[in-house]
C-alpha cells in the first residue's frame, strides 16, 4: 500500500460539493420565506429550522447507524478487520475512525463522519464472508477515501436541507396560519410548489454529487492501495450477491442507500433507474484503466 499523493485529488469534486451546498443553500433560503410568506409564524419557521439543524449536527449519525442496525465494535473485537481500518485511515490521513458492523447476509459497506476525526466506517457480515483479504481491504479503502474527501460530510448536510423541505411542509399543513381561509390555502399551495421544487432540484444536484464521488472514491481507494483490479472483483462480487439477495434485506438498509459501495437495489427495478451510483461496469472499466496507468508508472 501506498501514501496518497496529490495526484490522486480531484477538482472537480471539491466544485461540485460546493456547487450542492451552495445551491442548496439557496434552495433552502427560497423555501423558509416562502413558509413565512404562506401565513406560518416567522419566530416558529426560524425555530424550527435552527432546531432541525441542531438534531442534525448531533443526532443524524446515531441515529443513520440505528436505522440498520449497525453497532460499534469493542476494542479486541474482530482485531483483523480493526487492524486493517487502522492501517489504510492512516495511510490515507485520516487520524481516527471507528469500525462498526451490521449482522446482515447482504454484502456491502459505507462510512460516515463529521469530520476526518470522527469519522465510522461500517460493514456488514455478508461482505467480511464473501471477499477475501485484499478486497475487503480495497472496499475499505474505498470508504475512507470518502472521509478523507470530506464528501460523507457534504452528502449528510445536502441531504438534510432536501429532508427538511417534506418535514417543514408536513408541520404547516398540521399547524395553522395567521390569515384567511383564502389567503392561507394560496399560501399553502405556493408553500407544496417551492417544497416540490426543492426536493426535485435538490434529488439532481446529490444525484449529480453521488456519482461522480463514486468514481473519485474508486479512484483514491485503487491508488491508495496499489491494486485496482481487487476493488474492481470485490465491486462484481458484491453486486452479483445484491441480485440474490432477498427484498425484505434489501429494504432493510435502504435508508442509507446512498452511503453504500453499491446500492441496495436489483438492476431490474424502478429505483435503479434514479440510483445514486454510476453502473458498475463503468466503475470497473475505470478501475482496469487506473491500473493499466499505474502499471505503466512503476
Amino acid at each position: 500500500m501506498r501514501r496518497v499523493e496529490r495526484w490522486a485529488r480531484d477538482p472537480g469534486l471539491t466544485f461540485r460539493m460546493l456547487l450542492v451546498l451552495v445551491g442548496l443553500s439557496f434552495l433552502y433560503v427560497i423555501f423558509v420565506s416562502a413558509l413565512i410568506w404562506s401565513g406560518l409564524d416567522t419566530v416558529s419557521v426560524l425555530v424550527i429550522a435552527v432546531l432541525l439543524a441542531l438534531f442534525q449536527v448531533f443526532l443524524s449519525e446515531p441515529l443513520a447507524l440505528a436505522s440498520v442496525g449497525a453497532r460499534i465494535l469493542k476494542p479486541g473485537e474482530l482485531p483483523h478487520l480493526q487492524e486493517m481500518v487502522e492501517r489504510v485511515a492512516a495511510l490515507a490521513g485520516v487520524p481516527r475512525v471507528r469500525v462498526g458492523i451490521i449482522e446482515t447476509p447482504l454484502p456491502n459497506a459505507f462510512a460516515m463522519g463529521k469530520s476526518m476525526r470522527s469519522a465510522t466506517v461500517v460493514v456488514t457480515r455478508g461482505l467480511l464472508e464473501l471477499l477475501d483479504d485484499e478486497e475487503l481491504e480495497a472496499v475499505i479503502a474505498h470508504e475512507i477515501a470518502h472521509v478523507r474527501n470530506r464528501d460523507v460530510l457534504v452528502m449528510t448536510i445536502a441531504g438534510f436541507f432536501v429532508i427538511v423541505a417534506q418535514l417543514v411542509f408536513r408541520f404547516l399543513l398540521w399547524g395553522g396560519g395567521g390569515r384567511s381561509d383564502r389567503d392561507r390555502r394560496g399560501g399553502l399551495a405556493l408553500a407544496f410548489l417551492v417544497s416540490l421544487a426543492v426536493w426535485l432540484i435538490g434529488q439532481l444536484l446529490l444525484l449529480a454529487l453521488s456519482r461522480y464521488r463514486e468514481f473519485v472514491a474508486d479512484r483514491m481507494a485503487g491508488i491508495l492501495t496499489g491494486r485496482p483490479m481487487a476493488l474492481a472483483a470485490a465491486l462484481l462480487k458484491i453486486d452479483g450477491r445484491i441480485q440474490r439477495i432477498p427484498d425484505r434485506d434489501l429494504r432493510e438498509v435502504q435508508e442509507m442507500a446512498a452511503f453504500f459501495i453499491l446500492p441496495p437495489i436489483r438492476r431490474a427495478s424502478l429505483a435503479s433507474l434514479f440510483s445514486t451510483h454510476p453502473p458498475v461496469e463503468e466503475r470497473v472499466r475505470r478501475l482496469e484503466a487506473l491500473q493499466r496507468q499505474l502499471e505503466g508508472l512503476a
